[in-house]
């Protein structure tokens, strides 16, 4: 199913283990008709799919080759990991520096983007791009990640030249606009009162937990789940993933968190704390 930008359509951090065999249609050698009737999206590649391409994309390339080699096209594969947070395979595998899945998902017809130029040190790429388009430099990656820390990235990335990726850093940063807007900061201890699970509905899924994420950071995630990470704009209140239109505050009461509201176009939805 497609994760719709919608605090109902939030996907958790996981990766589901879709088994690319079992999805493969067959044909009914007789008559050269399917045995089973094609899937809903047909003939647009199912969802399952492409979620599993972006996720492997950001680790698994023995993986990767499984999905892609057989059908090249899903190179190209992007993903809402909720809010209108979009990744597409070679977006997943530039922010976490996996070159060697990069040139693979190159070789099989993805596009690379100024994010995947800046995180292998292409300095003259990522400076004549942003010439052409001034103010290119502050538009968030997936996640929110910033252009700055993309090209940061590539200087811990094995096969990049680190003369080059250094010079782009140089670069950005001389720039003052290339690692996206600066948020409030908040200590650990002040985190833990936010932390526990949200209800908004009747059902198991109508709700979100709130966690610390791997870099000790608010994240916000369906119910039980992980998710994305909420950056602090003002007091008990909070953006998501660098996502402008989505907005997350929470209702204090002595001291105590009791519920939070999260507000997007068309939707307001308050969760309360159990």
């Amino acid at each position: 199913m497609l994760v719709k930008s919608s605090a109902l359509g939030l996907l958790a951090a996981s990766v589901p283990n879709i088994l690319y065999s079992n999805n493969i249609l067959s044909l009914n050698s007789d008559n050269d008709v399917y045995d089973a009737p094609p899937h809903e999206r047909y003939p647009a590649i199912q969802w399952e799919i492409a979620s599993e391409t972006v996720g492997v994309s950001h680790f698994n390339l023995d993986r990767l080759k499984q999905l892609v080699d057989p059908r090249p096209e899903i190179a190209k594969a992007e993903w809402d990991w909720g809010f209108g947070d979009w990744e597409s395979a070679i977006g997943a595998a530039s922010h976490v520096g996996r070159k060697d899945i990069v040139d693979y998902l190159i070789s099989k017809g993805a596009v690379p983007t100024i994010f995947t130029y800046a995180v292998l040190g292409q300095y003259e790429t990522v400076r004549a791009m942003i010439e052409s388009y001034p103010g290119v430099q502050k538009n968030f990656g997936p996640h929110g990640i910033t252009l700055l820390q993309h090209a940061k990235t590539g200087l811990e990335t094995e096969g990049v030249n680190k003369s080059k990726a250094q010079q782009l850093v140089d670069y950005l940063e001389s720039l003052g606009d290339a690692d996206g807007k600066k948020y409030l900061s908040m200590e650990e201890k002040e985190m833990s009162k936010y932390l526990g699970d949200y209800k908004y509905g009747e059902g198991k899924d109508d709700g979100f937990t709130i966690k610390l994420n791997m870099r000790k950071m608010l994240s916000l995630g369906k119910l039980g789940k992980s998710g994305g990470t909420l950056w602090r704009i003002g007091e008990n209140e909070f953006a998501y993933q660098g996502a402008p239109s989505v907005n997350v505050k929470f209702i204090v009461q002595n001291g105590n968190v009791i519920s939070l509201t999260l507000t997007e176009p068309a939707l307001v939805l308050t969760a309360k704390k159990i």
